[in-house]
């Protein structure tokens, strides 16, 4: 049996007129009676009654057009599910996230790939940079977000932007009322920090930026998210240096203002993604994201 066949049998069950089945499948009338015949042979039973005045469908052949359209159906649908998946217009996305930026870019490129792939089912992950490695590895996640990831030989790290690093101090601050402030203004000021021990912790890197003043953060309390750490700045705890996709966290008492220093200031957020990952929805994300931040590079 071929599924033209059975294409060919429903144009006869719907039409019961031969003349105007061949005519709808663009095939000549004796091509279709060869074949309709042919099926019959095969299913050794007879679907369809003619003679020289009507054409009807036998109770068999009533059967067997409801089979024949169930299967055509489900063939059109595994074509275009197919087809779909192929162009990452339909699957599954996970991703993994931590920290800030959940709270400025991930959002913003999700619903632009959410508009434009409404098929794809997204689910996201908080996990920090070693959980995000091992289940990328695990294929537990299709892409990951993070900060300052060291080199791993079978995973793929794109620079997705650098954002220049903020003091959230509290509203009642001595040097609340400045535009931008100095490092070495706060040097002796208490801060709300990371865990040491981070392999490529922001805690490193503003450890290095106190080093440039031969200096050491006095550390008030070690946090493990920037979350808490605004909200004990908010407390009047300390101060904290948050990348700037921070400021978006609004909570009572806290304002943000651009910090100065020696040398770098600024910080990478990155994806990550398997090396030699195929997947055609992880194409169609990397995509949208590659565009996104091509269109932030241009207004920047």
């Amino acid at each position: 049996m071929e599924i033209r066949q059975l294409r060919y049998f429903v144009a006869v069950a719907e039409e019961l007129n031969f003349n105007r089945a061949a005519e709808r499948l663009y095939i000549s009338q004796s091509a279709l009676s060869r074949q309709i015949q042919q099926l019959e042979e095969n299913l050794s039973a007879v679907l369809l009654e003619r003679n020289s005045k009507r054409v009807a469908l036998t109770a068999a052949g009533e059967s067997f057009y409801h089979h024949a359209l169930r299967i055509l159906g489900e063939l059109q649908f595994a074509a275009e599910e197919s087809k779909l998946l192929s162009a990452g217009q339909r699957g599954s996305l996970a991703i993994g996230i931590f920290g800030s930026s959940i709270l400025d870019l991930v959002p913003q490129v999700l619903k632009r790939f959410t508009s434009a792939h409404p098929e794809v089912r997204v689910a996201l992950h908080p996990m920090d940079k070693d959980a995000q490695i091992q289940a990328l590895r695990e294929r537990r996640l299709t892409i990951g977000f993070n900060r300052l990831v060291p080199a791993e030989p079978d995973i793929e790290q794109e620079e997705v932007r650098q954002e220049p690093l903020m003091l959230a101090l509290g509203e009642g601050h001595r040097l609340a009322q400045r535009e931008s402030i100095d490092l070495q203004e706060i040097l002796e000021e208490p801060l709300i920090l990371y865990p040491r021990g981070v392999r490529g912790s922001l805690v490193v890197q503003i450890r290095q930026m106190f080093e440039r003043y031969e200096a050491q953060p006095v550390v008030a309390h070690e946090v493990t998210d920037v979350t808490t750490s605004i909200a004990l700045v908010g407390g009047g705890m300390g101060l904290s240096i948050v990348p700037r996709a921070a400021v978006n966290l609004r909570l009572p008492g806290v304002i943000y203002r651009p910090l100065n220093c020696r040398g770098d200031s600024t910080i990478e957020l990155i994806c990550l993604y398997r090396k030699g990952d195929q997947s055609p929805v992880l194409r169609s994300f990397l995509d949208v994201l590659r565009e996104f931040r091509d269109e932030a590079d241009i207004h920047a």
